[in-house]
């Protein structure tokens, strides 16, 4: 997933130390290049650097507006600006890859920050500039980029409260400050509770059917605190291999319960990280927003700027989905139970034995599992197998440069070049470690625009959470992680193969968030390919390719509980939206009411009455998928369909691969999503492939619009 968006806040470079010499403290921040340099930076620069930046943004603005115009207003504005978000952006980053003394500077920047952007957004003389330049004469011969930062500028000023005045004004913008701080203390406070609970053993049974490599990293984690013995933890990869090996149903259960109660009023950390205050709050804020734009609700100021063209079309398209997937889960969950109970002795399947159990019933009926798929998938072999994908499809190829300074030894940059240019660089920091925030995303470093000195090169950050090498034995992804790899690359691609030269809808700037996920879910598809499967794969000590017995048994299995999957993906967005048109907010017993009947409408797997998911969802109390959730879902439509010409045409034909980079990719957020994708595919979308992908069976196929 992308990082949230705040308009286009990217890094910038930072800090010279000087020494005690009586010359003047330089601060990298304030200063610009392309790369931060991060051996540079210390938190004690951000306060300074990031006063001084919004104080030229408002300088360069208040010159700009005696003379308002596109070339004396708006492009010095966009190069203060760029400078700003440049310089935010690495302070954001470290607080999510690195915490600990960056959490304090950075909610400090964060409430200078968004305290500008308010007040940008609410600045009258600035929307009448964009206002008087879209009326001008010849308007509609502008470049395209330009047009359409215009036009959506002037969306985003009424959606900013350009129109509010008095009391409201001011509410307007204090709750605009307000939910930011609350934003991050809801992420703070999942990572701290992630963070807080572990589970120590001496003795390796209770570890039982852990895989080697699970094993090994748990040696690994107790090591790192001083201990002999093995450590449970309730990052990603420690609690998956937990839920999904080990024999000992105890030990499931406690790794359960703990995660599923994080940051919560229940379960062993109870009231310690407790969100459920913070999510009152939040929705009340989110509420009162709307209410003041003239809104009924925050979904339907939240679908103002994306593709659905109503909040009731995305209610309906969520469960029409829905009552197609829900039969084919049942039957799934169905035949999970019969198994456990008949090939288990599990008579009662609790949530703790769900993974457990589907992954013995996956390898009773395929004879894989993800486990026998990991020596294949090293690392350093899916990583170069994915840059020669990317080279076939889109022309560009990928080589690191270690002489880059970045924040973490397991850190690498990146160039993309095209007939040896470079045309953009990224950052990869690829493995699991503590005081990271789990999850996988992408985010911006640098934005393609036309800079004053010159053409300014889009720059990326790459964030998973894979486990990390232990001892001589590389990093060994499965094949879930190999897909997540592939997702985070796409996000990346559609930043760095712009060609747009506007920030405001460069890259995944000025993006409809439903169609956002459009160019990540559709690199996923080369995972499942053959022919592709052959380049990313390896193993680890023979470089032997996946064999062709190993290949079919993982394609057969690849709709292995797809419905039960999905549904579980529409509960989320179903409780995001309807959570979010609700006109007044909610309490924590009302959250938890609506989770529960949602639940009854769609989910078939059961959960513990302590399970408070919603405490920990932080896509929509700390990201950008509030009311947005369904996204997913929205642009898996777009990416199956889209992927269905590469089917018909071959997987690595150049002419559709071109066609795909010229259309989507390179576009950015220059034009409208739906008008980017029907050129591409020759019509509108259809829900056709992605039911035939998912293995779910399609009664009606209607379009979605």
């Amino acid at each position: 997933m992308p990082a949230p968006r705040r308009r286009n806040l990217l890094p910038s470079q930072l800090l010279h130390q000087c020494q005690n010499t009586g010359a003047p403290m330089s601060n990298p921040l304030s200063e610009i290049s392309l790369l931060p340099p991060f051996d540079r930076m210390q938190p004690d620069h951000v306060e300074p650097a990031i006063a001084e930046l919004i104080g030229n943004c408002r300088d360069v603005l208040r010159e700009g507006l005696e003379q308002p115009g596109w070339d004396t207003t708006l492009a010095p504005l966009e190069e203060a600006e760029d400078r700003l978000t440049r310089a935010f952006s690495p302070v954001s980053h470290l607080n999510s890859v690195l915490s600990g003394d960056w959490r304090a500077p950075y909610e400090a920047a964060l409430a200078e920050v968004t305290a500008y952007w308010t007040e940008q957004g609410q600045n009258p003389e600035l929307y009448e500039v964009y206002r008087r330049l879209s009326e001008t004469g010849g308007f509609e011969n502008w470049p395209q980029a330009r047009k359409q930062m215009i036009r959506l500028g002037m969306r985003d000023f009424r959606l900013g409260g350009v129109a509010l005045e008095g009391e409201e004004r001011e509410r307007f913008a204090a709750n605009s400050r307000r939910l930011a701080e609350l934003s991050s203390r809801f992420a703070n406070n999942v990572l701290d509770a992630t963070n807080a609970w572990t589970y120590h053993t001496s003795d390796v049974e209770e570890l039982a059917g852990l895989p080697v490599t699970a094993i090994a990293a748990a040696e690994e984690a107790a090591r790192s605190r001083g201990n002999e013995g093995w450590t449970i933890t309730l990052d990603g990869p420690s609690y998956l291999a937990v839920m999904t090996h080990a024999d000992n149903r105890e030990l499931r259960e406690r790794v359960y319960r703990a995660f599923v109660s994080r940051a919560s009023d229940v379960g062993p950390q109870a009231g310690k990280f407790d969100n459920s205050a913070v999510m009152e709050e939040i929705l009340a804020l989110r509420a009162e927003q709307a209410r003041l734009l003239g809104f009924g609700s925050y979904a339907e100021l939240s679908v103002a700027s994306k593709m659905a063209p109503d909040a009731g079309e995305v209610t309906r398209f969520l469960e029409d989905l829905a009552a197609r997937a829900r039969p084919a889960a049942e039957r799934e969950y169905a035949d999970l139970r019969l198994f456990a109970r008949e090939s288990l002795s599990l008579e009662h399947l609790h949530p703790w034995d769900i993974p457990w159990a589907a992954e013995r019933l996956k390898q009773s009926r395929y004879a894989i599992s993800q486990e026998e798929l990991r020596p294949y998938f090293p690392y350093p072999q899916v990583l170069a197998g994915l840059f020669s994908v990317v080279e076939k499809l889109f022309g560009v190829t990928v080589e690191e440069d270690a002489s880059v300074p970045v924040w973490h030894r397991d850190v690498q940059f990146f160039w993309l070049a095209r007939e040896g240019e470079r045309i953009a660089g990224f950052y990869l920091d690829p493995f699991a470690r503590e005081k990271k925030r789990g999850g996988a995303w992408m985010a911006s470093v640098a934005t393609r625009r036309q800079a004053k000195a010159g053409m300014q090169l889009p720059i990326a950050y790459l964030v998973c959470n894979f486990s990390a090498a232990t001892g001589d034995t590389p990093s060994l992804l499965t094949h879930n992680e190999v897909t997540t790899l592939f997702h985070e690359f796409g996000h990346g691609l559609h930043h760095m193969l712009t060609r747009v030269d506007v920030a405001a809808v460069s890259g995944i700037n000025g993006v409809a968030w439903d169609a956002v996920e459009l160019p990540s879910q559709f690199l996923e598809n080369w995972c499942w390919q053959p022919e592709a499967i052959a380049m990313i794969s390896g193993h680890y000590r023979t470089g032997e390719p996946l064999p062709r017995a190993l290949l079919d048994k993982m394609l057969a299995a690849k709709n292995f509980q797809s419905a039960m999957f999905t549904v579980r993906q529409l509960e989320f967005a179903l409780f995001d939206f309807l959570l979010h048109s609700r006109p007044a907010g909610a309490s924590v017993r009302e959250i938890q009411q609506l989770l529960d009947e949602v639940r009854a409408r769609v989910a078939v797997v059961p959960v513990i009455a302590d399970n408070r998911f919603q405490h920990s969802f932080s896509h929509i109390f700390a990201g950008g998928y509030a009311a947005g959730y369904y996204s997913y879902k929205w642009a898996e439509v777009l990416s199956a369909d889209a992927f269905s010409m590469f089917e018909e045409r071959g997987i690595f034909d150049a002419d559709t691969g071109l066609r795909f980079l010229g259309s989507i990719l390179e576009q950015g957020g220059s034009r409208d999503a739906l008008e980017l994708f029907t050129e591409f595919r020759g019509r509108e979308p259809s829900i056709e492939a992605l039911l035939r992908h998912s293995g779910i069976d399609a009664v009606t196929t209607p379009d979605v619009q």
